[in-house]
């Protein structure tokens, strides 16, 4: 056997053991590059060196930048899993998922001391006391700290306060003592033990007991009252209020009342973005968001797994029960995975989505006021993708028709090049060849007027995707124009129903279903309702100009250029009517003008 130092790569997968396990690649400086965990190392290393033409592109990329692989073994695919988390945070490696949030959320943390601190941290020891969250949203922490600060009189200067120092007399009352926001625990005024009672009850609510609490008080009110103990029984009625508005807006009550932690993922090209949320006592105590980016291929279920390795490494260990979208591709002791079809539990995993799109979206308006041209390409692949079509639709074409009580029949067409408005190439129609109000007719003349001239114009120019503001009807007629011109196989042509999600596709008898909340279906409105605009806007001028026309043109005598010439003199119909024979007379015959003004009058 040939020495171990002048093994080839391939050589040393094929010695890897078949056991759990991490595996790192390294480049030729000797840099991790890759870091993987396997239930089989053997096997697992063995798919990454397969035939090139079954690798994508960016795992072909890795492979071929592999130097040297190494293995560490483990016990069971749970230590691989957190071995794998560590690895990653410690090489931060380039092909692998990586943390898109660099940011340190903060904690509550309940010191250990005699008489204890809450604070809010974003350094975590936990030999220094207990910790909870951490947090996603700095002001709802602030919130939680200001309702326990105005709920139970606790410390909040750094004293070293024991029992000891306070026999000696060593401290003296604070202006916090004085306006009875703390009870004196430095000078002795509150007994450890009461303190203690209201560390533990803000301990219960940071872990999500407070219902468990707001039970206990509701006894003690109950009590207070049938012994006349009137003010006891108000404090108690007052924490309780309390404790109900302030969770009213920070928690959501189930009522299986278990404990489960909830994962949901949602997916944007090399981008993943995730909701974790804790729920205790039937309570969501805790959610948080987290952002990945992935530099190679991966499989849903690996990055859920990522996913999960990072929150435990946040919170420690998960709840029994963990309710996902989809399965992680590995198996923890102890912990149930499960995929709800009904039930709180399904809803449970619905609001955890909520928050994943939300994120997303929110991530990606953040990264267009960073980088627009970033952003619109990204809504434009979304679009592509939604619609399956074969290239990028820079060039977006929208046609819509406004016939409005079957006068002034218009069109208009409105075009987006690069995902955005392009006003100059807007276009008007009016209709020239259909009677009446026929919207079939109508697209399909419209269509046939525009292509034909672009063909003849600027034939390269040519939109990859038309959308057609109609059913299935205006869709069919539009298709048949395109086809007479012989360029129905050179874009893609889709009908926008009245329910705007649902996009009517040529040759498919099935609508296609889009996500409210999908940049495709945003995009898709967005032109849609820009045609519609523009459409709407040339109608109402040819109406304004129709009821001019009626007003004037009626009148014998009165044409074309004796209009324009009142018009532009007066400025308006009503002025006209408001005008002296004698004044008038100026402009057009005496006879002329007294038959205006009767007209206009409403004389005979």
């Amino acid at each position: 056997m040939a020495d171990k130092d002048t093994l080839t790569v391939r050589e040393k997968i094929a010695l890897f053991p078949h056991s759990p396990g991490v595996y790192r690649y390294y480049d030729s400086s000797g840099k991790v590059i890759y870091v993987g965990k396997a239930k089989d190392l053997h096997k697992r290393v063995a798919q990454y060196f397969v035939p090139p033409e079954r690798l994508n592109t960016k795992t072909r990329i890795l492979v071929s930048k592999i130097a040297d692989a190494q293995f560490s073994v483990v016990d069971t695919e749970a230590d691989a899993l957190l071995l794998e988390n560590n690895l990653i945070k410690q090489y931060k490696p380039h092909y692998n998922i990586l943390l898109k949030d660099s940011k340190t959320y903060p904690w509550i943390v309940v010191t250990n001391d005699e008489f204890p601190k809450v604070f809010l941290t974003r350094r975590v020891d936990r030999r220094t006391g207990r910790y909870f969250g951490p947090y996603s949203s700095v002001s709802h922490a602030n919130w939680l700290l200001e309702f326990f600060r105005k709920t139970y009189p606790l410390r909040s200067c750094n004293l070293k306060i024991t029992g000891e120092a306070i026999l000696r007399g060593k401290f003296r009352p604070c202006l916090d003592f004085h306006i009875q926001r703390c009870r004196g625990c430095c000078v002795g005024a509150v007994s450890k033990e009461e303190y203690s009672v209201w560390i533990e009850e803000i301990v219960r609510l940071l872990k999500g007991g407070v219902n468990d609490i707001i039970r206990d008080y509701e006894k003690a009110m109950k009590e207070a009252s049938d012994e006349l103990r009137f003010e006891d029984a108000l404090a108690c009625k007052e924490k309780i209020d309390s404790l109900k508005q302030h969770y009213a807006k920070s928690i959501i009550s189930s009522s299986s009342g278990g404990d489960c932690d909830v994962f949901s993922l949602e997916f944007d090209g090399a981008d993943a973005f995730g909701n974790f949320m804790r729920v205790r006592g039937g309570s969501v105590i805790q959610s948080l968001n987290l952002g990945f980016k992935m530099n190679i291929e991966e499989e849903r279920g690996s990055v859920l797994s990522t996913f999960i390795a990072e929150i435990e490494s946040k919170f420690g260990g998960l709840a029994k029960e963990v309710i996902v979208p989809f399965l992680p591709d590995v198996e923890l002791p102890g912990v149930e995975f499960r995929i709800p079809v009904r039930g709180d539990k399904l809803s449970l995993l619905s609001l955890s989505s909520r928050n994943a799109k939300e994120y997303l979206f929110n991530s990606l308006k953040q990264a267009e006021k960073k980088d627009p041209e970033e952003y619109r390409r990204i809504v434009l692949e979304d679009l592509r993708k939604a619609l399956n079509m074969d290239v990028l639709p820079e060039h977006i074409e929208c046609f819509d028709n406004s016939n409005i009580q079957g006068t002034n029949p218009v069109a208009a067409c409105v075009v987006f090049r690069g995902g955005v408005p392009c006003k100059s190439d807007y276009r008007k129609f009016k209709v020239k060849t259909v009677i009446g109000a026929d919207d079939y007719a109508t697209m399909k003349e419209i269509v046939n007027r525009r292509y034909s001239r672009m063909l003849a114009e600027n034939p390269e120019d040519l939109p990859q995707l038309v959308v057609i503001d109609g059913g299935r009807g205006q869709l069919e007629y539009a298709r048949q124009a395109l086809a007479e011109l012989g360029i129905i196989d050179r874009m893609m042509v889709v009908g926008l129903a009245e329910r705007m999600e649902l996009v009517i596709r040529m040759d498919d008898p099935y609508p296609l279903f889009l996500d409210r909340n999908s940049h495709a279906l945003k995009v898709l409105m967005h032109i849609r309702d820009e045609a519609h605009r523009f459409g709407i806007t040339f109608h109402r001028s040819l109406r304004s100009k129709s009821q001019v026309h009626s007003a004037l043109r009626d009148i014998k005598g009165v044409g074309e250029q004796t209009e324009k010439r009142l018009l532009m003199h007066y400025g308006s119909v009503a002025r006209i009517a408001s005008a002296t024979l004698e004044d008038l007379s100026t402009m057009v015959s005496p006879k002329l003008a007294r038959s205006i003004l009767d007209a206009l009058s409403g004389e005979s």
